[in-house]
């Protein structure tokens, strides 16, 4: 029982790493942005890991002083917030961005931690010795999906604006 409480524990603490090192991660690469879209976008990722660090931290006390995992009242949104501050800023801005490579650079290095949290966690899940371990890995490891996503989705507005608006609004080309 204390080596899989230990286990248990040192998982949890490269989680909380990881999400330190998003949040720092985020909040750079906001403060770099040129663009206001991508400071908006950047610092709400940074308020969601900050989020999941607490909810680790949490974990780790509770397992510490009990020895179980802890229920937990986890409810992420499925990136909804995040998606409304994109839409919004989109319907701002329009399809005349031209985004710096530093830009896109940021936004792909994004796009791969989000893909390698999202790994840990659902590995996390599978090795999960209590139910309530496996449903927060697996909820926690959806919404690192779901960052991947929206970040995917801004990548390929900066990269081609006026495209992302044709993919994305279905604009009909009648010809009358």
């Amino acid at each position: 029982m204390v080596n899989e409480q230990n286990k248990t524990l040192g998982a949890l603490q490269i989680a909380i790493q990881m999400e330190i090192d998003g949040k720092e991660y985020y909040l750079k690469a906001s403060q770099k942005s040129s663009d206001e879209l991508g400071k908006k976008l950047l610092k709400s990722l940074a308020t969601e890991e900050n989020t999941h660090r607490q909810k680790f931290e949490e974990i780790y006390s509770a397992i510490r002083s009990k020895r179980a995992w802890p229920m937990t009242d986890f409810q992420p949104d499925g990136g909804k917030r995040l998606r409304t501050i994109f839409a919004r800023a989109i319907e701002e801005t329009g399809p005349n961005i031209k985004a710096p490579t530093t830009e896109l650079d940021a936004i792909q290095t994004a796009m791969d931690m989000e893909n390698k949290t999202h790994d840990f966690y659902k590995s996390q899940g599978k090795k999960a010795a209590y139910d309530a371990e496996r449903g927060f890995y697996e909820t926690l490891a959806a919404e690192e999906r779901e960052h991947h996503l929206i970040l995917l989705d801004y990548y390929e507005y900066l990269k081609d604006p006026a495209g992302w608006f044709v993919r994305e609004e279905h604009p009909s080309l009648d010809g009358g």
